[in-house]
């Protein structure tokens, strides 16, 4: 029989009729889930647990928990989203001129970026510049608090490294507490005047 099956030996012996025929114990809990989910979308465990309770079910938290998992039914949180950077200030919005710059060399364009340091018993803070076609850094500065002294002392060293030459653009990589003078200070280079 088994070679006219085309089964294993041990696939034919694991089979058993009887465990088909049985139905599902939980099949009425399982209905009054459903319904509470399609009443309710946002009841996640917890609250569908409570509510199965003011029904009369007598259930544990982890078989709902399970039974919700089988019949795919968790309920999925959406995340608050987090609005990080303030848009709405009185200060001068310039436009982001380094998007459209094609790199030739060093010293066309800087970036910018702060970030903090997580240390055992405080965070620390570092402002980085980076020039955009090497990829190096040439100006930073660690600080235990985030004043404009520590932007500053960044793009200090970078001028003291690089110097400033006429074209050169400097600008945060994201615009969050850039907060002096590396805001974006771009400048166009000045066109000669022929007459």
């Amino acid at each position: 029989m088994v070679e006219l099956g085309r089964v294993s030996r041990a696939s034919f012996y694991r089979f058993n009729e009887d465990a088909e025929a049985v139905p599902d114990p939980d099949m009425d809990l399982r209905d009054a889930i459903q319904r509470i989910a399609l009443e309710w979308p946002s009841y996640g465990r917890p609250r569908i647990t409570a509510e199965l309770r003011r029904r009369g079910w007598t259930v544990n938290a982890k078989r709902v928990y399970r039974l919700l998992r089988e019949d795919n039914l968790l309920c999925v949180r959406k995340r608050k989203f987090v609005v990080t950077t303030n848009s709405y200030h009185g200060r001068k919005v310039y436009p982001n001129l380094a998007r459209a710059m094609v790199l030739t060399g060093v010293n066309q364009l800087w970036r910018a970026d702060i970030t903090y340091i997580r240390l055992r018993e405080e965070f620390v803070f570092l402002a980085v510049i980076l020039d955009a076609f090497s990829r190096r850094v040439i100006g930073w500065a660690l600080d235990r608090n985030m004043e404009d002294e520590l932007t500053l002392s960044a793009l200090r060293m970078a001028i003291k490294q690089r110097g400033i030459q006429p074209g050169l653009c400097i600008t945060p990589i994201a615009a969050v507490n850039m907060r002096a003078t590396i805001t974006r200070t771009c400048s166009r280079p000045t066109e000669s005047k022929s007459a």
